[in-house]
């Protein structure tokens, strides 16, 4: 029997995270805040099995994420046939899910590395301390901040959000969001969080005051018990060293209980890698894309 695909709800996030524990492998995709702000803008819509849930977006057309659960416990034969006839089109779809797929489809199926989607993870004690030559840069640029700006840190309430909109509305005026899809996609992704923010069970943050405006802020999840995951970050480009430091300070002050931060992908953009690179990443989530027939 096909499956029946519907529009993501809120209702069923406490449920849906409690599959996501279940998978082997979790990259910053499939968090439930991710799969809500970007909602929209792919039309995102899910169905659900026995044990799985299976995610498809159908903007800009119709794609298959990686199916949500036990993957080590599925019968992927009877998973496929539940789904539309035809080559179905795959992204995002996690290394180790890739192996277990791969054995048991065979020819059925034909996945390759797609490098602009991997997850970058780095140490968050390494974030925090910024030790050493390789985050000399990193750390020049947040004592400057410090000396520079009488700032304060704190936690992304709903009462802070507000500020954090209105960063958000000016970084837009100067990154002239209404010229650029990805851009505007992602203001989109955005407001549809803070929107929410109050019903999204596991989102948290922090942002930095200057003279009472917040001049930058992150947005972050728990993608397991171990790894904090940042799904987005701004800082006021008139203050040098506004990254480094809600970067630092958001680890230091709201996530030092994690052993792992993921900063999510790339997506082949060239100053988005560098500036990724730069932070010296641990390991790597690698994804593949391809067909399945």
């Amino acid at each position: 029997m096909t499956l029946t695909f519907h529009p993501l709800s809120l209702d069923r996030q406490t449920e849906y995270k409690n599959r996501l524990s279940q998978c082997p492998q979790i990259s910053s995709d499939y968090s439930f805040v991710n799969l809500w702000a970007w909602r929209d803008i792919y039309a995102l819509e899910w169905a659900w099995t026995d044990s799985l849930v299976c995610i498809r977006q159908n903007k800009p057309h119709r794609q298959y994420w990686a199916p949500v659960g036990p993957w080590q416990e599925q019968d992927w034969s009877l998973v496929r046939s539940q789904l539309p006839e035809g080559p179905l089109e795959l992204i995002r779809i996690p290394s180790r899910l890739a192996d277990i797929l791969a054995p048991q489809l065979a020819s059925r199926v034909n996945l390759q590395p797609a490098p602009d989607h991997f997850d970058y993870v780095y140490n968050v004690q390494e974030l925090i301390e910024l030790r050493g030559n390789r985050f000399h840069k990193k750390k020049n640029l947040l004592n400057q901040f410090k000396r520079t700006f009488d700032s304060t840190y704190i936690p992304l309430t709903v009462e802070a959000v507000e500020k954090a909109l209105t960063l958000q509305t000016e970084w837009c005026l100067w990154r002239d969001c209404e010229d650029s899809t990805t851009l505007e996609a992602e203001n989109r992704a955005i407001l549809n969080t803070f929107e929410d923010w109050s019903k999204l069970e596991d989102v948290f943050g922090g942002g930095l005051l200057v003279d009472g405006n917040m001049i930058a802020y992150t947005v972050a999840e728990p993608l397991d018990e171990q790894t904090v995951v940042i799904h987005f970050e701004k800082g006021c480009p008139n203050h040098k060293g506004a990254y480094q430091a809600i970067n630092q300070m958001f680890l230091a002050n709201s996530a030092s209980r994690f052993t792992y931060v993921n900063r999510e992908q790339d997506l082949g953009d060239p100053g988005l890698r560098k500036a990724k690179e730069s932070y010296n990443p641990v390991a790597y989530i690698q994804k593949y894309s391809g067909t399945m027939d």
